[in-house]
């Protein structure tokens, strides 16, 4: 569990709780051969599940500038999380400059989104500032990113005193309007093209 009591403490929480992450599974490489470097530590709270994301590659896409939009668009981080074995899962979808979809259901087609005080408690540190907070950008040459999620438990429907031992779920980077685009994950994905919203090849996360 990673002891923070303050946001300004969650790095040092992560670095020394948290376990480190790569997305780095090149799925579809015939169509999609290029993958920014995506890496992160991800641990939780007892209040919250945390996932940091640390991005170095080409492009930097910000179009969606609210919640809810179609942030799989942009230069965007992705976390799926199925917390009941077999039930429904939770997308969260998040952008560089920190605006986030987020949604729960059984299957791609048949998903209800979150409403806004639920998508208003996942909090959201990017790194980025100013105009990328506040304007569109679609901008080349190399980026170094990074945005980190907290989303609480109670958002996912889990009682933060009787935590399962894991959860499944997968991480995604995602960039499908960028100049170069790319889809790479966490778990290996083994279908025809790109396809995120497949539990079936999910991973597991373990909650030490």
């Amino acid at each position: 569990m990673l002891q923070c009591q303050k946001l300004q403490d969650l790095d040092t929480a992560l670095e020394l709780g948290g376990e480190r992450f790569q997305i780095d599974c090149l799925n579809w490489p015939e169509d999609f051969p290029y993958a920014p470097i995506c890496a992160g530590r991800i641990g939780r709270t007892y209040e919250a599940l945390v996932v940091d994301f640390r991005v170095s590659g080409l492009d930097l896409r910000i179009q969606n500038l609210a919640d809810g939009g179609r942030i799989w668009e942009d230069s965007a981080c992705e976390i799926f999380i199925q917390p009941f074995p077999g039930a429904a899962y939770f997308n969260f979808e998040v952008n560089a400059a920190g605006y986030l979809l987020a949604a729960c259901g059984s299957s791609r087609n048949a998903r209800t989104a979150l409403c806004a005080d639920a998508l208003a408690r996942v909090i959201r540190i990017p790194s980025l500032e100013g105009q990328f907070l506040k304007e569109t950008v679609n901008l080349s040459g190399l980026w170094n990113w990074r945005v980190t999620l907290v989303i609480p438990w109670t958002i996912l429907g889990l009682d933060c005193a009787a935590l399962p031992s894991s959860l499944r779920g997968n991480l995604y980077k995602c960039g499908d309007l960028t100049a170069h685009p790319h889809f790479a994950t966490w778990a290996p994905v083994q279908t025809p093209a790109p396809d995120y919203h497949r539990p079936e090849y999910f991973g597991e996360f373990k909650l030490v």
